[in-house]
């Protein structure tokens, strides 16, 4: 079956969490700068989510545009990873309206371990549609990287039970590490353009 379909509704949901997210930021009451520092545990929350959401979808777009057909493997899987990071606004909420408190930062480690997860069954039943000889194959490889992340997210489940911005740091050091391009991908996905 073509891609189209699964593409644009995936893209309107990750918009649809982006905007969640945004919604949930309030303006401060009063007009002092003081005043945003009650939001800020907020802000901080909404921005490492953002940053993952768009890492999602920068990825999501890239796994998609090298292949050509899915099925019906690759819709539920798609629908598994949505899932779980549709869950991301409301743990982003619950985790910056608590100040980082020890269980919401757990949780958060959590929802980005089973979207990790989720992510790597996508990319694996992508893989198996498209082939083991394709561009996309060869530009996911084994996925080191995504296995480190689901293993650093674990580490700061246990470590958001001793110190929660321990966990919060760890977070952002993942976010980071994807946030920097893979020129392997971007090299191999602008060949597949290119042929």
């Amino acid at each position: 079956m073509k891609k189209g379909r699964l593409e644009a509704f995936s893209d309107g949901v990750f918009a649809i969490i982006i905007t969640i997210m945004v919604l949930e930021l309030h303006v401060p009451h009063g007009d002092q700068l003081k005043d945003l520092m009650g939001a800020a545990p907020l802000f901080i929350g909404y921005v490492l989510s953002f940053v993952y959401v768009g890492i999602y979808w920068n990825n999501h777009h890239h796994m998609f545009y090298v292949v050509d057909k899915i099925d019906g493997g690759v819709l539920w899987a798609n629908l598994n990873l949505l899932f779980w990071l549709s869950l991301v606004p409301f743990v982003t909420e619950w985790m910056g309206g608590s100040h980082f408190s020890r269980g919401p930062v757990a949780l958060y480690g959590f929802i980005l371990i089973m979207a990790g997860l989720a992510y790597n069954i996508l990319s694996r039943m992508l893989i198996r549609c498209a082939g083991h000889n394709t561009t996309l194959a060869e530009a996911i490889g084994n996925d080191r990287k995504g296995t480190l992340s689901v293993v650093v997210y674990a580490c700061a489940i246990g470590i958001s039970f001793v110190s929660p911005i321990a966990a919060l740091c760890l977070y952002w050091v993942v976010a980071v590490v994807w946030f920097i391009p893979d020129p392997r991908i971007e090299k191999r996905v602008g060949r597949a353009k290119n042929d």
